[in-house]
């Protein structure tokens, strides 16, 4: 999620008053961390992914499901066991937002190797393993993205208000026209909740969501800015086919992923920051919340497409350029540096600039963007780093794996074929929005580029639409379904599947490895095509189909128990979904703990 440290948190009006002297403190390291290793080249290419787990336990005889709020706790066990024992452990456990969230990762980093792609499923197998292993009989470990939650208040506080949240609900047969929900004792919440919307009023139903994240390592600064580019256009495309979020509070909603709703969920822009009233107290209009798309490209190819007006620090940014920084990079720590902190602790204030970066990341980390773009710690051996965080966890290893590697690929051939998927940035903002419409996988159109071979690589027949240097048509974007992006339309697009097959057939790759990757992006491709379910619509499904379902948008709490359940059993292959996973995937040898059974 960002930045979790221990120590004693400060209240809001404290952390306020100490906001001048984090973002000052911020940019010097910032400048630190920059002039020394701005010239640093041939970094090895590196790679982890992150999975977030809910904790939850069973009632088999009430038929209740709830969330274990002893994230704490597992989390002590696993690092005592692993990682404080053994510095090559295989798995690395962290904190996450909710107290009965965990965030697992490799030990190690990936590297750039092929072989590497056939233990990724292996490690997260590992993980599932270990933190089952801790857990009581009827307790299980999810990867599902949305289940609600508690709340925290320094949002609030800087706010002025509680947070708004507003999800469209699904009409279903008998569902009310207008749904209308009532809040007898809440006159704000009255007020704020609108007609045929789930209402929700705190942060914790937003950043209480699970998610997969991606990181990568690149070889200098400048490749990484040109992969945060060319990634932040994939964004919408990964987070609509990863789809599995259709729930929140109680109720069936008309989205399917949980990206507008932690959006909401941390929007601490006072009224004054959102155009609602006249700027006084506040020194900046600003258009997103924290939680948001990016609002700038950082490489230099990408900023003819730079068409999003961009709010920033005019101090921060003069400083930068003083300091050497172009303006690209400049104008990206201005514009996350308008941002106050949101938490601080009273061990952090004060700081040694040239060898820590606490101050910087508490900005850089709170500011949660679909891509992160991540210098090197200070006096580490990591290289510059960025962080592709757009996609929704799934309910198996297989799938998380798959979605990690289908990424992680994309990335390789990017890179070796030199590809080009900028578009004007607003375009991408559009697809964010249209990504996390229910179905979004089957029915969304999203703004693509057409030629993405402008480098002249001719990766596969069809990839470049250009002649003779020219582009035969003036517009170098158009609107495409997911299924011609991911699985390619004679004349239209080539697909990114098909390049990436070319990409292989061009590798070492052993047989094992090989045939695992196939299995991986066979998924991504019936996922794309509508052959498989994403994990939303085959969540709406279940539902729709379960006796106690009154076709009303209720989901009780027996729904819910069923649907967790039969998660899991999924989650430890204890239970076939074709519907979701296909037939002949790659098996798992862990079979989980098992909650699966109701006796």
């Amino acid at each position: 999620m960002g930045l979790l440290s221990q120590g004693s948190p400060l209240s809001w009006e404290e952390t306020k008053r100490h906001a001048d002297h984090v973002r000052r403190h911020g940019i010097l390291q910032f400048l630190h961390i920059y002039h020394a290793v701005k010239e640093r080249h041939k970094d090895v290419l590196k790679w982890g992914d992150e999975v977030e787990y809910m904790l939850v336990a069973f009632d088999h005889q009430n038929k209740k499901v709830r969330v274990v709020l002893k994230g704490e706790e597992v989390l002590e066990a696993l690092q005592e066991k692993g990682e404080r024992k053994n510095p090559n452990h295989p798995t690395l456990w962290r904190p996450e937002y909710g107290s009965y969230m965990i965030e697992g990762t490799p030990g190690q980093p990936y590297g750039g190797t092929m072989s590497e792609f056939n233990t990724v499923e292996d490690n997260m197998r590992k993980r599932r393993q270990e933190a089952s292993s801790l857990l009581k009989e009827n307790e299980a470990l999810c990867t599902i993205t949305s289940f609600p939650s508690t709340l925290t208040r320094n949002i609030r506080h800087r706010r002025g208000e509680k947070v708004v949240i507003n999800v469209p609900i699904f009409k279903d047969k008998n569902t009310p026209f207008p749904f209308i929900e009532t809040f007898p004792q809440d006159d704000e919440a009255a007020q704020a909740a609108q007609p045929n919307h789930i209402y929700m009023d705190a942060m914790g139903f937003g950043m209480g969501n699970c998610c997969l994240q991606v990181t990568f390592q690149a070889c200098s600064i400048s490749e990484a800015r040109y992969l945060y580019d060319q990634l932040a256009t994939i964004c919408p495309i990964v987070m609509a086919l990863s789809a599995s979020s259709p729930f929140y509070r109680g109720y069936v909603s008309d989205i399917d992923c949980r990206w507008g709703v932690i959006s909401a969920s941390v929007d601490d822009r006072t009224r004054e920051e959102r155009g609602l009233e006249p700027l006084k107290n506040n020194s900046y209009r600003i258009s997103k919340s924290r939680y948001d798309s990016i609002d700038s490209y950082l490489s230099k190819c990408g900023e003819k497409y730079n068409d999003i007006d961009l709010t920033k620090d005019k101090e921060i940014y003069e400083r930068l350029l003083k300091e050497g920084i172009d303006h690209l990079l400049a104008q990206h720590i201005a514009h996350l540096f308008i941002r106050d902190p949101l938490t601080l602790f009273e061990e952090k204030i004060h700081l040694d600039d040239a060898n820590e970066s606490d101050h910087f990341e508490n900005i850089q980390s709170t500011n949660w963007q679909t891509m992160r773009f991540k210098p090197p710690p200070p006096n580490s051996d990591i290289g510059w780093r960025v962080e592709f965080r757009p996609m929704e966890v799934q309910l198996t290893d297989f799938e998380n794996s798959a979605y990690v590697v289908f990424v992680v690929l994309l990335t390789r051939v990017i890179l070796s074929y030199t590809l080009d998927f900028l578009i004007p940035l607003s375009k991408v903002d559009e697809n964010m929005k249209v990504a996390q419409k229910r179905d979004a996988v089957l029915h969304g159109l999203f703004y693509f580029r057409k030629d993405i071979c402008k480098g002249g690589t001719a990766v596969v027949d069809g990839c470049s639409t250009a002649q003779n240097g020219t582009e035969t048509d003036t517009e170098e974007f158009t609107l495409m379904s997911i299924d011609t992006i991911i699985n390619g339309k004679e004349g239209v697009f080539p697909g990114l599947i098909p390049i990436l097959n070319s990409y292989l057939e061009n590798m070492e790759v052993d047989v094992d490895t090989r045939c695992s990757i196939l299995n991986y992006l066979k998924l991504i491709k019936k996922r794309a095509s509508g052959e498989l379910m994403t994990a939303a619509r085959w969540m709406r499904e279940f539902v729709a189909k379960h006796p106690d379902y009154k076709q009303d948008s209720v989901i009780t709490d027996e729904i819910n128990y069923s649907l967790l359940l039969e998660c899991n059993k999924i989650a430890n292959e204890l239970s076939e979904c074709p519907e979701l996973l296909g037939s002949g995937y790659k098996k798992a040898k862990y079979s989980g703990n098992k909650t699966g059974s109701s006796s």
